[in-house]
């Protein structure tokens, strides 16, 4: 505790952008120590900056392995732990840098005319593979495309001709050029040899965009082999979701094999068995479903045999990694409100959760130790370390600790009621940070995003209920029918309905919470959402007017039958209407928002960004003008250089800010 006691105070917008973020912990290969990285806060920059860190478990101390203007990120372990590999931008574009644990000043690895975006060290430290952004006509020639990358910027005409899809996705426009995937040998002098192209022929991003990391790739333990997810794009990208997974030499020699063929829904998250007889990944049963349970697969290499390893376990796995002696696969998933490290009997494909709550962020473990992140929704991530089996967990960093000191956060607590047909929904309240007995609050009542996800017991730097907290609210969130983490058939039961389940949930939810919790003021209440959650304060607008004193929509659908011609991924509309729009246009009018616009009547709050290629801004507009047409009491927040999230620090603040005037405005 700190001796100069300062009074309690509310946890603000300013704290939430500069807090520390603590990520990808990473054990040594004798366990005794582990690199993480830590993302701090430039606020007069404006961005974020990563460095790594290195901590002993001995002796519990930490010490940064980088510094600097630039970022360093990716920090990963020589097999030999003699040397810590890691990505940095220090020398104006991101490469492969080596910090030899011994001492002296890391070196480059690579220094190549294109940047490095992920990479990953065959297990007998001989090679590495990397991933670049590439011309693909250039095919393995970095140099041609070098070449084309400098000719494009420096071409006058600004035009670009299109014959197929994406045009652009997520937030940027296709410029023609491709992720893939490289590797080279690794010299006695530390540095790369001639990179060779792994996914040759492959039109498809590797790994895949625009979220796609170095879980996507594996070497076999003898390095000679490396595994590799992609999508075939061809026509057809932006309605497949076929992710398979593909085999490759890893010196280039031949071409890649699809392993996975049989299957045309996801394949992806491949890891070798420590001796590696059996490959084993995720996959999705249901082509075209983004949000499909990923299953645990196993195939055993010599034999071709292919099973699934957990079809008893009703959670989806968030990828795999094996014990030393592979009879255990290690995974996480989302489960009741917590997002948890789940531990997988390969033989019976039993599964036993080794975190309590909260949300593991990354973990890691060596032998019998394991270190990993965890947040929680009144506590930012730091590490901690247990052994898998354990039930104490010792807490290896506070990052926070002098930020936070005086913050006082508000009491949260689960709760569960009959929902829809009386199924069991549950849900979240959390009480205003400075709550005094007997007193009732106005309330923030958020819905998230997905819509197949969880508002869970996480801290999250977008949508974090301690922070409206600290504004004196209290908060209620609920994972309605369509969340994640309480079995495959309720996470289903979202598509085809989006207007219907999930809006008796919600009433149902905030009606269960005013009545349970006495210092819920139920006549003064706020709806915020994002993405689903703002389609949702559209549908809330035209099917339950009179719910809410205001409203704040965040990127949120507006017309369903613009929605489907204008966003990029495809696929995921077709599902959640059943078909294109063409071949069932009754689909998209079942619930579309546009066509209950005379109900409204609610003050609303818009805000959405020119970047956002996922719900693009003229949803936002839309809303906004049916509002300012309709004489209803609005404003729209535009963001020109944001995408589906706010990131950048002054835009966050600024975020944070519009939003708590909107509901002073209406609430207080």
């Amino acid at each position: 505790m700190h001796s100069n006691k300062h009074d309690p105070r509310a946890i603000t917008a300013m704290d939430l952008v500069t807090l520390q973020r603590i990520s990808d912990p990473r054990l040594s290969p004798d366990g005794k120590s582990v690199a993480y990285t830590l993302r701090s806060t430039d606020y007069d920059a404006n961005k974020g900056i990563t460095q790594i860190w290195l901590m002993d478990l001995a002796t519990k101390q930490s010490r940064p392995m980088t510094s600097g203007p630039a970022s360093s990120n990716s920090p990963r372990w020589a097999p030999d732990g003699s040397a810590l590999y890691f990505l940095s931008s220090r020398s104006g574009s991101s490469q492969v840098w080596k910090l030899d644990m011994r001492g002296g000043e890391a070196q480059p690895v690579t220094a190549l005319p294109l940047d490095v975006s992920t990479f990953m060290l065959a297990p007998d430290g001989q090679r590495v593979a990397f991933s670049l952004e590439i011309y693909p006509e250039c095919q393995g020639d970095i140099a041609c495309s070098k070449k084309k990358f400098d000719e494009a910027a420096a071409r006058k005409s600004t035009g670009t001709v299109y014959d197929r899809l994406f045009i652009r996705h997520w937030d940027t426009w296709s410029t023609g050029t491709r992720s893939q995937l490289f590797a080279a040998t690794l010299g006695t002098d530390g540095k790369i040899g001639a990179p060779v192209l792994l996914s040759q022929d492959i039109d498809g991003d590797v790994p895949s965009k625009p979220f796609g990391d170095d879980s996507e790739y594996t070497f076999s333990p003898d390095g000679k082999t490396v595994v590799f997810t992609a999508r075939i794009a061809g026509k057809t990208e932006a309605w497949s979701t076929n992710l398979d997974l593909w085999q490759v030499p890893s010196d280039g020699s031949k071409q890649p094999q699809n392993l996975t063929q049989g299957n045309e829904a996801t394949d992806t998250t491949p890891q070798f068995s420590p001796d590696g007889r059996y490959l084993a990944w995720t996959a999705m049963k249901r082509p075209k479903f983004e949000s499909d349970r990923l299953a645990i697969m196993l195939r055993d290499l010599k034999t071709g045999q292919t099973r699934e390893v957990d079809p008893a376990w009703d959670r989806s796995a968030g990828g795999v990694m094996f014990s030393a002696d592979g009879k255990t696969l290690y995974t996480t998933a989302d489960d009741l409100g917590q997002h948890r490290v789940f531990a997988i009997d390969v033989a019976s494909g039993n599964a036993t959760a080794l975190t309590g709550d909260g949300h593991i962020g990354g973990f890691d473990i060596v032998g019998n130790t394991f270190v990993y992140a965890l947040d929680s929704l009144n506590a930012p991530a730091d590490l901690y370390l247990t052994t898998p089996g354990g039930q104490n967990a010792t807490r290896l960093t506070d990052v926070n600790a002098e930020r936070l000191a005086d913050v006082q956060f508000g009491d949260y607590e689960q709760f569960s009621f009959p929902g829809w047909h009386d199924e069991t929904v549950h849900g979240y309240v959390m009480k205003p940070w400075n709550y005094v007995k007997g007193k009732k609050y106005p309330i923030a009542f958020i819905v998230h995003g997905g819509p197949q996800g969880s508002m869970g017991n996480d801290f999250h730097y977008r949508w974090n209920p301690a922070v409206f907290a600290g504004m004196g609210y209290a908060v209620v969130f609920i994972d309605f029918h369509g969340s994640t983490g309480y079995g495959q058939a309720f996470t289903d039961s979202i598509s085809r309905d989006w207007g219907g389940k999930p809006l008796e949930d919600l009433k149902k939810g905030f009606a269960y919470a005013v009545k349970k919790y006495d210092f819920l003021d139920g006549t003064k209440a706020a709806a915020l959402g994002a993405s689903y959650g703002g389609y949702m304060m559209n549908w809330i607008a035209g099917n339950w007017p009179d719910g809410f004193k205001c409203i704040v929509n965040h990127d949120g659908v507006f017309d369903s039958r613009m929605m489907y011609y204008s966003t990029e991924e495809l696929w995921f509309d077709e599902w959640e209407h059943g078909a294109p729009q063409y071949d069932d246009p009754q689909a998209y009018e079942r619930f579309n928002p546009v066509d209950y616009v005379k109900n409204w009547k609610t003050p609303m709050l818009i805000i959405h960004s020119e970047k956002d290629f996922r719900i693009p801004v003229e949803q936002g507009i839309g809303a906004f003008t049916a509002l300012q047409r309709r004489g209803i009491a609005s404003e729209l927040l535009v963001y020109p250089d944001e995408n589906h999230w706010v990131m950048k620090p002054h835009n966050s603040v600024q975020w944070h800010e519009t939003v708590q005037a909107w509901l002073k405005r209406w609430l207080s």
